[in-house]
């Protein structure tokens, strides 16, 4: 069985390409499909979640805007 790989482009801050260089033994690569995979995953149930609720589009966007920005506050501290 063959599986096709595609390429993408990841943009990065400087600081953060330079500690990824400090670890050449790390596959970065396989590191990020793992956690895109994750990400999916997560998003796969939370969407089926959502097919099930009675939530509204809107409560559903306000939920997504507040998650987004947790998460962006957690990730731009480290």
């Amino acid at each position: 069985m063959c599986i096709h790989m595609t390429n993408i482009t990841v943009t990065l801050p400087d600081e953060l390409k330079k500690e990824l260089k400090k670890h050449k033994e790390v596959n970065w690569s396989a590191v990020i499909r793992k956690a895109i995979f994750e990400h999916l995953r997560n998003v796969r149930i939370a969407e089926a979640i959502a097919q099930k609720s009675k939530l509204t589009k809107k409560d559903a966007d306000e939920i997504s805007r507040m998650m987004k920005k947790e998460l962006a506050e957690e990730f731009n501290e480290n």
